[in-house]
């Protein structure tokens, strides 16, 4: 703690003198404000990469419990689970119980993570880009999640959405590239239908940034082409809104991004 305390004061040495006029205590609150949004970063961005890890090997109960008590879960076309009880019993269900198995291959690796949060520090959103390897076959899935931080300071996983931009069997994606998994391609059903109902390659859907245009500030509008294949089945935007998971009408998050001091 000591080492922290000089170097924050070594830091406000260097400041310019009108940042100065604030005093010391001003300026040590500036500074804890941004080491908090530093590790608020790095603890989501931790948070989503133990999601991965648990997957690699089945580990559904501790992946579960990165969930908030009343979070939902969408991967690829299968649709809306709710709740962390429904996490759990999805993982389970379609992917067996707990634990890894002799000649099961499922790695998880996940990159390009962007991480926001909101000025008040309370929520939070990622975006990043995973790559599936596996027994049965490849995929590129594409997250935009949204976490909350709770009462005990904890960060946990609010919203995970994990569109799929290509599945394919170990053949090779250019000439085998499969369809969506629609909800009822297996089992357990999903609590809601799929809030975008979209095609994989060959075709293409881009998954709405949650932030804007870092350097212009503009917010990124969906394309909304055939071959994109964007559709919310009737009556799933009145039932997300409902649940407090709904985007807006064009499909933008439409944060602020932090300063960038």
């Amino acid at each position: 703690m000591r080492s922290i305390i000089l170097a924050c004061l070594a830091l406000a040495a260097a400041v310019p003198a009108a940042a100065q006029d604030t005093g010391v205590d001003g300026t040590l609150d500036a500074l804890d404000a941004r080491i908090t949004w530093l590790e608020d970063l790095n603890q989501i961005e931790r948070l989503q990469r133990a999601y991965g890890y648990f997957v690699d090997k089945g580990q559904w109960t501790h992946l579960a419990n990165l969930f908030a008590e009343d979070a939902t879960l969408e991967i690829g076309g299968k649709g809306i689970f709710v709740g962390r009880d429904r996490v759990l019993e999805y993982m389970q269900t379609a992917f067996g119980p707990d634990g890894a198995n002799p000649g099961v291959l499922a790695n998880h690796m996940q990159f390009q993570t962007v991480v926001n949060t909101s000025p008040d520090g309370e929520t939070g959103w990622l975006r990043g880009r995973a790559f599936v390897m596996s027994n049965g076959g490849w995929g590129l899935p594409l997250y935009e999640d949204e976490f909350e931080k709770g009462a005990d300071g904890v960060w946990r996983i609010k919203r995970l959405t994990g569109p799929f931009t290509m599945y394919t069997n170990w053949q090779g994606w250019g000439e085998n590239a499969l369809n969506n998994t629609w909800p009822d391609k297996f089992n357990p059903p999903p609590d809601l239908p799929p809030s975008t109902v979209y095609l994989t390659y060959p075709a293409y859907y881009i998954a709405p940034f949650h932030y804007p245009n870092p350097v212009t500030g503009e917010p990124f509008r969906p394309d909304v082409g055939t071959v994109g294949a964007y559709h919310a089945p009737p009556g799933t935007a009145a039932q997300m809104e409902a649940l407090g998971v709904g985007r807006q009408a064009d499909g933008t998050q439409a944060i602020a991004l932090p300063p960038q001091e």
